[in-house]
């Protein structure tokens, strides 16, 4: 649950100007915010599309009353530390199916229920998952048991983050939201002035220690479309030059909540805690998606940053697309991936996800190898 110290400083502070957002087009803002959230619709469907099918997991923006104090240093343990390799816990050999969908990431796994795995197991997943970046566990439990016990299972992989605008769960601001409601087509209006709708990024990376084994769970979905694409970071940074590599390692970037929190405000939306910005190593074991390079000038950190993120997003036998059915349950190493949703449904169907996210340890360099 959210902390009890708060700050008697309201959420919501409408501005007297429009705020700064002008970063590009980016996930940051297309993010959703009570404003197109049509309460009724959800809860007793409209005319073309049922009700919301987990009704205790649509959205509130009204939580909190104050602003958390800013987020303090905790000490993180990776579980993964711990694993027998052997995956004899995660993935016994009389009932678990694994399909890799692509050498180096991506897969799919059935016949394992993750709420019933022990702290061996979990041991295990966040091993299987650095390993293979993202994993697609199917005919899980997790949408249907108690939020709290959802978020029992997820506090054992780190201290849950609270995301700084996003809707949640009445009562569990730990749970971050992805929805679009029945009759939304908001994503098409993006398509009104872009060719796409992909925007590669890592979560919430301006933390001082961004999430690491992360967990989004699918509530509704459209029939068709709706996929999300990931990146395997680490092998995208293998297949830089050796030069390259060694030139990127010691740089830092930086990271900004700013625009996030701008935007959210800019539409009648929240903001839980001051905006910060971080600067992180630009390579601990991949590059990350950023602001700019510390001691570069603009148009040398524009450059090089874009060319890092051509790199990322056209290094497509580096990617995997992950369909969501029913059950699923998708987890991945924030630390080395990146992912974008993609808003390719134009009828309106309701597009509903919970994401559990526990913060992982601050970034640091690794040494360079040649």
């Amino acid at each position: 649950m959210a902390p009890a110290l708060v700050e008697t400083v309201p959420v919501r502070t409408a501005p007297k100007a429009q705020l700064k957002t002008d970063t590009g087009f980016n996930k940051e803002l297309i993010s959703g915010n009570a404003t197109p959230f049509n309460a009724e619709g959800e809860l007793k469907g409209t005319d073309k599309h049922q009700a919301a099918s987990f009704p205790n997991y649509l959205p509130v923006w009204d939580n909190e009353t104050e602003r958390y104090p800013p987020l303090t240093p905790f000490e993180h343990y990776d579980h993964g530390k711990d694993a027998d390799p052997s995956f004899a816990d995660l993935l016994p050999k009389d009932k678990a199916k694994v399909d890799h969908l692509t050498p180096t990431i991506g897969s799919e796994v059935s016949g394992v229920q993750l709420s019933q795995l022990s702290a061996k197991g979990k041991d295990q997943l966040a091993l299987f998952v650095a390993q293979r970046r993202v994993v697609a566990f199917r005919d899980q439990d997790f949408a249907h048991l108690p939020i709290d016990k959802a978020l029992e299972f997820g506090s054992y992989f780190g201290r849950h983050h609270i995301h700084q605008t996003s809707g949640a769960p009445k009562g569990y601001p730990e749970i971050h939201l992805v929805h679009r409601g029945a009759d939304d087509t908001t994503g098409a209006s993006y398509l009104e002035t872009r060719t796409n709708t992909v925007t590669w990024h890592s979560d919430v990376t301006f933390e001082k220690q961004p999430p690491g084994t992360t967990f989004l769970y699918v509530l509704d979905g459209p029939t068709t479309g709706g996929d999300t694409l990931f990146g395997d970071m680490a092998q995208a940074y293998r297949r830089l030059s050796p030069e390259f590599r060694k030139r990127l390692h010691g740089l830092k970037v930086v990271h900004s909540g700013i625009e996030q929190v701008n935007s959210s405000l800019n539409r009648g939306g929240i903001a839980r805690r001051d905006p910060i910005q971080s600067e992180h190593p630009l390579v601990r074991t991949h590059p990350v998606i950023t602001r700019y390079i510390v001691g570069y000038k603009k148009e040398e950190s524009d450059n090089l940053l874009k060319f890092l993120f051509d790199h990322i997003a056209l290094s497509q036998d580096l990617q995997v697309r992950v369909r969501w059915r029913p059950g699923t349950v998708v987890v991945w190493d924030n630390r080395i991936t990146a992912h974008s949703a993609l808003l390719d449904w134009e009828d309106g169907q309701r597009r509903h996800l919970a994401r559990i996210t526990p913060q992982a340890e601050a970034p640091y360099e690794t040494p360079f190898e040649g």
